[in-house]
């Protein structure tokens, strides 16, 4: 992608494993993208030249409203100086959110009075990775990148059970307006096939549009949609999943000359591979049990004692001893039994495991699996930066770690969250081969 004279997007992602995601599309659109896990100051951001897209791996999934709009406050201030002509707040492809914890809602609120905007896009589903909006309604697959059945949010096997906010409304509109005053109008899939310039007619003055989005091809004209919303080069703020990087893509590759990346290079094995989950969903659970039956070595934590007193020395020894004899670890922390525990101090128990794991047994990959921990899991490795190396599997890219410590900087890590990957998943990593990402 040839250096533009603007940023042409900022994202902030509600998690870890959210943010690489939003990561790999701007790539494969032919971006240079990098994600910092703190917004990043002009100083920074001069050790990446010619950079894009700019994305800041936040953890307000996890938090309550009022500590978002403090954090949110002060982010969105600072990628609002950077004068990108998007800025996008990344949020899970199944609107993972409630009225007290991760409010969608709440981002609207922040984000309409930092940016002034007169209408904020919500785009909802995301074809690629088995999500479908369809009339504002919101319909999943079984497992991103795998060929599992598709349900209702409502009616979904794992989302309905999350933890922390199971799905109980499939109607987008209804989900976050539980969460705001601002009333969302729609572009449904009878609107959307009339020509743009007569989609104004659906929002009918609202504050707020959600767009519907069943196919791939929908995405190019909801990205033109989106780019003829940008008004005298202020930045036009946007919510949604790693659609609104598909979108925006397409607009690179046609009006900018952008070429989009069509190819990437195999990274290869790497044994031993180090995978630690705190992830509790029947997606993670498969692939735990696909790893356990292929020859990795198990270790299960308890969930409730590593919040409290995070990882034995014993435990941590015996991690470190499996990954000097060059075995395959994978360490997770069960089914949790429904515990609501803190993703903070259980994101950041793993991830001072993992960071000494590296330290101790010099491994090339590491794995972390939790959507909700991922976050306080890459701070605790002294991760300050990632840029993908490649898409192994879609809405999961493996990434270079940039890092103060010796050890971090320059590992390669892969963040997933509990609904993405086929029941093989750690395998794929563990090979690093392709997975039809070409």
């Amino acid at each position: 992608m040839s250096v533009l004279s603007q940023i042409q997007l900022a994202f902030y992602g509600d998690d870890f494993t959210g943010s690489t995601d939003a990561l790999e599309f701007a790539c494969r659109a032919g971006a240079r993208a990098v994600l910092f896990i703190e917004p990043p100051d002009a100083s920074v951001l001069a050790r990446f030249p010619g950079i894009d897209v700019i994305g800041v791996a936040g953890k307000t999934r996890s938090l309550d409203p009022a500590e978002m709009e403090e954090v949110l406050t002060e982010a969105f201030g600072k990628l609002k100086d950077f004068h990108p002509r998007h800025i996008h707040y990344k949020v899970c492809s199944t609107f993972d959110s409630s009225p007290s914890v991760g409010s969608i809602g709440r981002v609207m609120d922040v984000g309409s009075q930092v940016f002034s905007s007169p209408l904020i896009p919500v785009l909802g589903g995301t074809p690629s990775l088995g999500r479908y909006c369809v009339f504002g309604n919101l319909f999943a697959r079984m497992g991103i990148g795998s060929n599992g059945a598709i349900y209702r949010l409502d009616r979904h096997p794992s989302m309905t059970k999350h933890p922390v906010t199971p799905a109980d409304e499939s109607d987008l509109r209804l989900h976050i307006q539980k969460q705001t005053i601002k009333r969302l109008a729609l572009i449904d899939m009878v609107q959307m096939q009339k020509p743009v310039t007569e989609w104004h007619h659906a929002i009918q003055g609202e504050e707020a549009v959600l767009i519907d989005a069943a196919e791939e091809q929908q995405l190019g004209k909801i990205g033109e949609w989106l780019d003829a919303q940008v008004i005298d080069n202020t930045p036009l703020f946007s919510i949604g999943s790693s659609a609104v990087e598909v979108a925006l893509g397409t607009v690179w590759n046609k009006r900018e000359n952008i070429e989009s990346a069509q190819k990437w290079s195999e990274p290869g094995k790497a044994t031993p591979l180090l995978v630690v989950s705190g992830s509790c969903s029947p997606v993670t659970a498969v692939q735990i049990n696909w790893a356990i039956e292929n020859g990795f070595e198990a270790i299960v934590l308890d969930a409730a004692t590593v919040c409290n007193d995070g990882v034995s020395a014993s435990i941590q020894e015996k991690i470190n001893d499996i990954l000097k004899s060059r075995k395959n670890v994978l360490v997770h922390t069960g089914s949790k039994d429904g515990a609501n525990l803190s993703s903070q101090k259980l994101g950041t128990a793993l991830g001072r495991m993992a960071r000494e794991a590296v330290e101790e047994s010099k491994i090339k990959r590491v794995v972390i699996a939790g959507g909700d921990t991922s976050s306080y899991a890459a701070r605790a490795m002294q991760i300050e930066a990632v840029e993908m190396i490649a898409p192994l599997v879609a809405g999961a890219p493996l990434c270079k770690a940039y890092s103060v410590n010796p050890a971090i900087n320059g590992l390669e890590v892969n963040f997933k969250g509990g609904q993405v990957g086929a029941a093989d998943y750690f395998g794929v990593l563990r090979d690093g081969r392709m997975m039809n990402n070409e």
